[in-house]
C-alpha cells in the first residue's frame, strides 16, 4: 500500500511538472524579453508621446500645451536648418557610399585578389572603432597645418595648409561626408561581398557566351542578383544618416558648428531636450524624425521596387 502511494504521490509530481513545463515554460523564458522590451522600449515610447503634448520644465515640472510644441518646432529656423543639413548629409554620405562600397566588394570577390581576408579585414575595421573614436581621430586629421589631411592637399596647393575645416561653415559639411564614408564604407562592403557570393555564376557564364561584356554583366546579371540586399541598404543607411549626432557633436566641440552648419536633427533634439530641458519639446522633435524616416524609407522602397514580385 505505500508503494502505491509513493508510486501514486511520484506520478502526481510527474504531472505536475509535465503541465508547467508546457504551460508556464515558454511564458517563463520570454519574460526577460517581455521586462526589457517593456522597460525600455514601449513605456519610453508612450512616455514621449505623452510628453509630447507638455511643456516641461526639468523633469518634473509640465504644463499641458496641446500641439504648440509641433507649431512652434515649425516656426523654429533652427529646425528647417538641421532638417536641411540631416538632408544634404543623408544625400551624398549614402550616394557616395553605396558606390564605393560595391566596387570594394567587386574587387576584393575576385579569386585572382591575393589577401582578399585580409583586405576585407582591413577595410572594415574603421567600423569597429566606434563613433566617438572617429570623431576624436579625424579631429586631427582636419586639424589646420599639422592635420594629414592639409599636409597632402598642401603638396599640390600650398594655401590649403591654413584651412580649418572644421571652423569653415562651407567645409564643414563635406568633413562629415568624407568621415562617415571612412566608417561605413567597409560595413557595407560586407554586405555587398555577401551579396555578390550568391549570385550564379552559371549565369555570368551564359551571359559571357551570348558575348556580354564587363558593363553588361554587371548590369543585367550583378545588380539583379544583389537587388535584394542593395535595397536593404539604402534605406540602413538612410535612416543611419538620419540618425547622426556623435560625429558633428563631437568634431564640432560639442558644438553645432560655424553658422549651424553641422546642426542636424538628432543634435537639434538633444539641445531642446536635455541642454534646455524641454522633454515635450524633444518629444515632438523625435517623433517628428520618426515620421520623416518612415516616409522617405517608404518612398524608397516603392521607387525601388522592393514590393513588386519579378
Amino acid at each position: 500500500m505505500a508503494r502505491d502511494a509513493t508510486m501514486k504521490s511520484t506520478a502526481a509530481r510527474s504531472h505536475l511538472w509535465y503541465r508547467f513545463q508546457h504551460k508556464y515554460a515558454p511564458y517563463f523564458f520570454t519574460a526577460p524579453f517581455v521586462i526589457v522590451f517593456v522597460s525600455f522600449l514601449l513605456y519610453p515610447m508612450l512616455k514621449s508621446v505623452i510628453l509630447a503634448f507638455f511643456l516641461t520644465i526639468g523633469p518634473k515640472s509640465r504644463v499641458f500645451v496641446g500641439l504648440d510644441n509641433l507649431f512652434y518646432m515649425l516656426d523654429d529656423p533652427d529646425f528647417w536648418t538641421a532638417a536641411k543639413n540631416t538632408a544634404v548629409f543623408a544625400f551624398f554620405s549614402v550616394s557616395l557610399q553605396l558606390p564605393i562600397s560595391l566596387g570594394l566588394a567587386i574587387l576584393l570577390d575576385h579569386a585572382f585578389l591575393r589577401f582578399r581576408g585580409f583586405f576585407r579585414f582591413v577595410f572594415f575595421c574603421p567600423y569597429l572603432m566606434g563613433q566617438v573614436f572617429v570623431a576624436f581621430l579625424f579631429a586631427i586629421i582636419f586639424a589646420p597645418r599639422y592635420g594629414l589631411l592639409n599636409r597632402f592637399l598642401g603638396l599640390f596647393r600650398v594655401e590649403w595648409l591654413d584651412t580649418a575645416w572644421l571652423d569653415n561653415s562651407s567645409l564643414i559639411m563635406p568633413a562629415l561626408v568624407i568621415t562617415a564614408l571612412w566608417l561605413y564604407v567597409g560595413f557595407n562592403m560586407i554586405y555587398f561581398l555577401a551579396a555578390l557570393q550568391t549570385v550564379e555564376q552559371d549565369l555570368y557564364d551564359a551571359a559571357a557566351v551570348d558575348g556580354a561584356g564587363a558593363w553588361q554583366r554587371f548590369w543585367h546579371v550583378t545588380l539583379p542578383g544583389i537587388k535584394p540586399v542593395a535595397m536593404f541598404i539604402v534605406v540602413l543607411s538612410t535612416i543611419g544618416s538620419f540618425q547622426l549626432f556623435e560625429l558633428p557633436y563631437l568634431l564640432l566641440n560639442q558644438s553645432s558648428g560655424d553658422d549651424k552648419a553641422g546642426l542636424t536633427i538628432v543634435m537639434y533634439l538633444y539641445q531642446r531636450g536635455f541642454d534646455a530641458g524641454d522633454l515635450g519639446f524633444a518629444s515632438v522633435i523625435g517623433w517628428t524624425l520618426v515620421f520623416m524616416v518612415l516616409v522617405l524609407s517608404l518612398f524608397q522602397m516603392h521607387i525601388t521596387g522592393a514590393w513588386r514580385k519579378d
